[in-house]
């Protein structure tokens, strides 16, 4: 009798756990192999004195996989949804400005009306995207303004990839941005035609209502639902030595706390950062390889203060502010947690939390832990103004952070499909694939998985 066929997801990030998740579900043979000492990677909450430190990502956005996801798990019931219509500021000056929605930024005074007739003749116009990739600052500079480009579109890239504008690819990074253009001829009309068409191919699928979300308990919650599904099938503290094809399937060489191992299977799933995929992959898909090892990623520290509420003269009304990299500050931005959610920090406290470094201050993750928090209160003390030191501070660097969807990026992801494609049962995955938020990880994966069930 023919033993069940095994799939090894390597790497229990989301992007692993949601696809080894998936596999169990359908009733597929999976083990999950972390060589981290618990699953999560970045994704990591912490209570201590009454807060709610959250070390990675401070919320997700709402997605159909997201939400089916919760469902299945038994989550639903500890969402937390953060208030819609919160401003959300950027910081113009010395200035907290509002960021209005559209059409309102017509009347705001954020924006020029140089800037703001650029939106104009968008509409009116009609152009097309160069043939050969472009970079977000030269797609802004050219639709719409050196402003635009600096008091928005900087700062909402820094809010998402922690990148740098000027070479971040627009195709890879925005790819509705582009698409929009090429379809109409004009980014808003062009949003305007991909959004009904969206919405017709979903008129049989309930969509959640876009925003922002976490749970009761922090966004671990999610992780912790996953693996204690998986059970066994999860194994932490593993490393992998080498990969190598065999002649049904693949071979694992694998090293843990009782030794050394061997391991067969007929299928195995990368989900790792790309430098540990690329170091796996370098016998059996060389190509693959080399590809993972030109995509680079962002460094950067988040950095949690908390504070008596008497301290902060600032309503924090909102979600937090953006910082333009013109305003000389090393702080991209901070999210106001407990205005976001409710039981974030002790009753009469606030938290709030920031992010410094990302590509265009890659040093600033070799300060130390000390140096980041005193630098990050030094700057936003005055903007909210903060009297006094905080009450409590949590730092957490990352080297390696957020992939960086640069130019040439598409070419690069083809390069790694084309090496994998020619191995058959073996998939590579994670979030310098889709995007990097947890919506996009978690809707690849199962995209990924469902290849593999009916494979």
């Amino acid at each position: 009798m023919a033993s069940t066929p095994l799939t090894i997801v390597v790497g229990a990030g989301i992007s692993g756990l949601t696809c080894a998740h998936a596999l169990n579900k359908s009733g597929r043979k999976v083990l999950l192999l972390e060589a981290a000492s618990r699953p999560g990677g970045v994704i990591q909450s912490i209570e201590e004195g009454g807060y709610l430190f959250e070390l990675g990502p401070q919320s997700f956005s709402s997605t159909s996989e997201l939400a089916d996801l919760c469902d299945d798990l038994g989550l639903a019931q500890e969402l937390l949804e953060a208030p819609h219509g919160a401003p959300r500021y950027v910081l113009i000056g010395d200035k907290l400005v509002s960021v209005p929605v559209s059409p309102a930024l017509l009347t705001s005074n954020l924006l020029s009306w140089s800037t703001k007739f650029s939106f104009l003749r968008d509409v009116l116009g009609k152009t097309s995207p160069p043939e050969t990739d472009e970079s977000i600052a030269a797609f802004v500079r050219r639709k719409f303004s050196p402003e635009l480009l600096d008091r928005l579109a900087g700062p909402f890239v820094s809010g998402i990839y922690a990148g740098d504008p000027e070479r971040l690819s627009l195709r890879a990074a925005f790819p509705k941005l582009y698409e929009a253009e090429k379809t109409a001829g004009s980014v808003i009309r062009g949003a305007l035609v991909l959004g009904k068409a969206a919405g017709q191919e979903t008129v049989t699928r309930s969509r959640p209502r876009p925003g922002l979300l976490s749970f009761q308990t922090g966004n671990e919650t999610l992780i912790r639902a996953l693996a204690t599904g998986l059970g066994p099938a999860l194994r932490c503290n593993v490393e992998i030595c080498e990969v190598r094809q065999a002649e049904r399937g693949f071979r694992l060489k694998i090293q843990n706390s009782a030794g050394n191992e061997e391991l067969a299977c007929d299928r195995i799933v990368v989900t790792t950062p790309t430098t540990a995929s690329a170091q796996m992959l370098q016998d059996i898909a060389p190509a693959a390889s080399g590809a993972l090892e030109k995509i680079s990623y962002a460094p950067l520290a988040v950095v949690s203060l908390g504070y008596k509420r008497e301290q902060v003269r600032h309503s924090l009304d909102g979600f937090g502010f953006l910082v333009p990299r013109s305003s000389g500050r090393r702080t991209l931005g901070t999210v106001w947690n407990s205005s976001v959610f409710p039981g974030r920090a002790p009753e009469g406290h606030v938290l709030l939390t920031s992010f410094v470094g990302g590509a265009t201050d890659p040093t600033a993750t070799s300060l130390s832990r000390g140096e980041l928090a005193a630098l990050v209160h030094r700057e936003i003390a005055p903007i909210l103004q903060i009297t006094g030191n905080p009450a409590v501070s949590r730092v957490t660097p990352y080297l390696k952070a957020i992939p960086q969807y640069n130019l040439g990026h598409l070419d690069l992801l083809k390069t790694i499909q084309d090496a994998v494609a020619r191995i058959p049962g073996l998939w590579v995955i994670g979030n310098y694939w889709k995007g990097p938020s947890i919506g996009a990880c978690v809707e690849n994966a199962t995209a990924i998985a469902d290849t593999i069930r009916i494979g």
